[in-house]
C-alpha cells in the first residue's frame, strides 16, 4: 500500500524518515515542538516539510493524511487523550496511525532505587523520571479517540550499565539530545543530595545488579496501530449469525 501524504508526530531530527522509502511514502510532513530538532533533521529520499507545532494542537485540516506515524515522543505529551483525538481528526477515512511510546515499566529499577533512597535519607520522595502510560489504558484511550481495528503490543529492551551513575549520565547526556529523557514534572526536586545518590546506587546494585557487577535499565515500549473508520473496512459479523458453537471446538477435525 502506498501512502501519498504522511505525518510524523514528534519527529525530532527525522529518525523515522531515514527508514522510509518513496515506494511507501510519497511526501512526509514532520512535526515537532522543538524547532532546533527540525532544523537539524537528517536528509532522506522522500520530499519532506517541517512544521513547528504542539502534538495537542496539530495545525492541519480534518481528513488530511493517509498515515500518521509517531516514535517515542508521546510520553512527553501533557494531554494524551487530546493528542490521540488530534491524530484521529487529521487522518483520512481508512487512514492508519502507527506509533510507539515508552510504557509504564520503563526505568522501573532507577525509579524504585531513587524512591527508596530518598525515603531512607530524606523522609520522602519526589518524581525524578517522567511519568508513563500503562498498557491497560492505551487501548481504551485509542478507542475513545475514535480508532478501530486496534492492535497494541509491548516489548522490553534491557540495557546493562556499570552502575546507577552511568544510567543517569546516559539519560541526561547523550539521550537528552535524541530522546529528551530528563524529567518534565513541575513538582520535581531540582537536586538530589550526594548521600541519597550513593544510597540509591547501592540499592540499585543490591536489588537489580547482575552477576558481573553491571546493572540493568529496562525500557518498555508500546506499539500501537489504529485505523480511522471507512465503509470499506471489514466489520464483525452480526451477533447470532455464527453457525458453529464454541462447544463444538473439540469436534473441529470432524467438522473440517
Amino acid at each position: 500500500r502506498t501512502f501519498p501524504l504522511a505525518l510524523d508526530v514528534g519527529s525530532g531530527k527525522g529518525y523515522i524518515a531515514k527508514h522510509l522509502t518513496k515506494e511507501t511514502i510519497e511526501k512526509l510532513i514532520q512535526v515537532d515542538i522543538a524547532e532546533n530538532a527540525l532544523k537539524n533533521a537528517v536528509e532522506c529520499e522522500i520530499p519532506t516539510v517541517s512544521v513547528v507545532a504542539d502534538e495537542e494542537f496539530l495545525p492541519f485540516k480534518e481528513d488530511t493524511f493517509d498515515i500518521v506515524l509517531s516514535s517515542l515522543s508521546l510520553h512527553w505529551v501533557n494531554d494524551l487523550p487530546r493528542a490521540f483525538r488530534e491524530i484521529h481528526q487529521v487522518l483520512k477515512p481508512d487512514g492508519v496511525f502507527i506509533g510507539a511510546m515508552f510504557g509504564g515499566d520503563t526505568l522501573f529499577e532507577l525509579r524504585c532505587s531513587l524512591q527508596l533512597a530518598e525515603l531512607e535519607r530524606e523522609g520522602g520522595f519526589s518524581p525524578h523520571v517522567s511519568p508513563f502510560t500503562a498498557v491497560s489504558d492505551l487501548g481504551h484511550l485509542l478507542s475513545r479517540a475514535g480508532f478501530n481495528t486496534l492492535t497494541v503490543d509491548t516489548d522490553e529492551i534491557q540495557v546493562n550499565y556499570p552502575g546507577l551513575f552511568e544510567v543517569m549520565e546516559d539519560l541526561q547526556g547523550k539521550y537528552i539530545l535524541c530522546m529528551g529523557e530528563s524529567n518534565c514534572s513541575w513538582n520535581r526536586k531540582p537536586l538530589l543530595h550526594r548521600d541519597t545518590m550513593l544510597a540509591a546506587a547501592a540499592i540499585y546494585q543490591e536489588m537489580y545488579g547482575n552477576s558481573d557487577g553491571s546493572v540493568p535499565a529496562t525500557f518498555q515500549i508500546f506499539y500501537m496501530i489504529g485505523w480511522k473508520f471507512h465503509e470499506s473496512q471489514a466489520r464483525p459479523a452480526q451477533r447470532g449469525s455464527a453457525t458453529v458453537s464454541f462447544g463444538d471446538l473439540a469436534k473441529i477435525d470432524g467438522l473440517i
